[in-house]
């Protein structure tokens, strides 16, 4: 009868002579990491600014609400009131989309210059990771060669 060859020896022995920087992985977790809060700083800034905008914009309809609600004296005012509200909230409706989009716009910018600037750093530190990887490999190579 036939002896199975034992292929777990075998891949560890293979993987026992590959070795594994786990420093890179290590640091590339670190980056990661770094990059994330960066990146959710931005975006609770954002919303922090949203809410107060939002906030500001409820607190100006209200107002401007209050002062329609009032009793008038003729029903003609009723009317100017109604019109007065209406052009002012279009008024303040275009400032507030405006503070929107200059927050989005900002939210935009940071972004970019973050993934920009994390993009750089990960390609410096695979490049230095795949050096050490290729002159690990090919000490391991030169040492395996040389025991034969």
């Amino acid at each position: 009868m036939t002896k199975t060859t034992d292929f777990t020896a075998m891949f560890k022995d293979v993987m026992g002579n590959f070795p594994v920087d786990s420093k890179a992985m290590e640091d590339a977790f670190k980056s990661q990491a770094a990059l994330n809060e960066k990146l959710s700083g931005v975006a609770l800034t954002a919303a922090e600014q949203s809410a107060e905008i939002s906030s500001k914009w409820t607190k100006d309809t209200l107002a401007k609400l209050s002062e329609m609600s009032k009793a008038k004296t003729e029903p003609a005012d009723y009317a100017k009131a109604m019109t007065d509200f209406t052009s002012a909230n279009a008024e303040v409706a275009a400032e507030h989309m405006a503070a929107f989009a200059e927050v989005a716009k900002k939210v935009q910018m940071e972004t970019v210059e973050l993934l920009l600037a994390s993009g750089k750093t990960m390609q410096e530190d695979a490049a230095a990771a795949v050096k050490k990887a290729t002159d690990d490999v090919t000490s391991a190579t030169k040492k395996a060669t040389a025991a034969k």
